[in-house]
């Protein structure tokens, strides 16, 4: 699996509407045209190869105050992308955190509470983008 790294690839991602929405997430998917394939060559250009899956999590620091936070929030993103089973498809995705969780109920940074939630909704989100 690849991370998106550029703004342009971000860009792209969020040109179209979320395929699935949670209480904080949601996801931006974009199907990449096989190599070869004439269709779309800057969207090629932007993700080689284009038959793995591409992952990218934006965190805005509106929705996470902290930067400890933020990165754990990221961190959960990833580790739940690459633990999926079956894998992600060859497509590029964007999980963009969309309302902040409360500090009342997570007052910690980094708690496990935190973490299992941010886990626990995005299992949730990636099941309901596989459905739909």
């Amino acid at each position: 699996m690849r991370r998106l790294r550029t703004r342009a690839q971000f860009q792209a991602l969020l040109a179209d509407r979320p395929v699935s929405r949670t209480a904080h997430f949601a996801l931006h998917r974009l199907p990449l045209p096989p190599s070869g394939e004439g269709d779309a060559p800057a969207l090629q250009a932007l993700f080689q190869p284009a038959e793995q899956a591409w992952l990218g999590a934006m965190v805005p620091k509106r929705w996470a105050r902290r930067a400890v936070t933020r990165n754990a929030i990221r961190r959960q993103i990833y580790a739940v992308g690459e633990s999926l089973q079956p894998p992600l498809a060859a497509h590029a995705h964007l999980v963009r955190l969309r309302t902040a969780f409360a500090p009342q109920q997570f007052p910690s940074a980094t708690s496990s509470a935190l973490k299992s939630a941010v886990r626990a909704e995005l299992l949730q989100l990636f099941a309901q983008e596989r459905r739909g």
